[in-house]
């Protein structure tokens, strides 16, 4: 699929989002080659936001999209049991990339790295407070939402419009997913990759418990 201007445009007419208006279109690519373990850990465009000590024996590398219901319920059921288990205790790097599936998923995106200014714990923070608010900002209240959001953030309202007009930002965020589409394969939300070894779709603790526990005794 491929987002024209004019798509675009129209998009962020109708929900409230016209300052965008002037950015590049995102590009979803769906064709891919095969990816190993150095080409998942490579950062492309932007730099990783990661929880986790970076020399950790097991990283898993998530992929996903603002706007994706499967995303917000692993973020709300199944992260903070990684989190408290796994995170916290140092036995493994977590990182968090976008993948936006739309253009509100791709503002949401670009409204978390404008708050967070590569500080990945306020990176997180943000991201899970735009999830457990998804049906708010997504369904209604586009821009009143994530205007709100950022100013509690301690953006100003023309901080959160400038962040929403950067194109560098977004032409960023674009390079990194059409990477992550030709290089990695990834082209659902959520996807996962577990020292390289790609997971898709919604994954329970168990299952992530299971993986995790093999590769710390390898």
């Amino acid at each position: 699929m491929i987002l024209t201007r004019r798509a675009f445009n129209t998009a962020l007419s109708l929900t409230g989002l016209a300052a965008l208006a002037g950015l590049s279109p995102l590009r979803f690519i769906t064709e891919a080659f095969a990816q190993s373990a150095s080409d998942v850990a490579k950062p492309v465009s932007l730099p990783d936001m990661a929880l986790g000590p970076a020399n950790a024996p097991v990283t898993i590398t998530e992929f996903a999209s603002m706007t994706c219901p499967h995303c917000a319920a692993f973020n709300e059921n199944v992260f903070p049991k990684i989190k408290s288990t796994y995170i916290d205790t140092g036995k493994i790097r977590y990182v968090f990339r976008e993948f936006p599936l739309d253009i509100k998923a791709a503002a949401g995106s670009m409204l978390a790295r404008c708050i967070a200014q590569g500080d990945a714990g306020k990176y997180f923070a943000v991201i899970d407070m735009l999830f457990k608010q998804q049906n708010d900002w997504v369904t209604k209240n586009t821009t009143e939402t994530l205007t709100r959001i950022g100013k509690q953030a301690g953006l100003s309202q023309k901080g959160v419009e400038d962040c929403l007009k950067d194109q560098a930002l977004l032409d960023k965020i674009a390079a990194d997913q059409k990477y992550a589409s030709e290089v990695l394969k990834v082209d659902s939300t959520p996807t996962f990759f577990i020292n390289g070894e790609k997971i898709k779709g919604e994954t329970s603790f168990a299952e992530f418990d299971k993986k995790i526990k093999s590769l710390l005794k390898s």
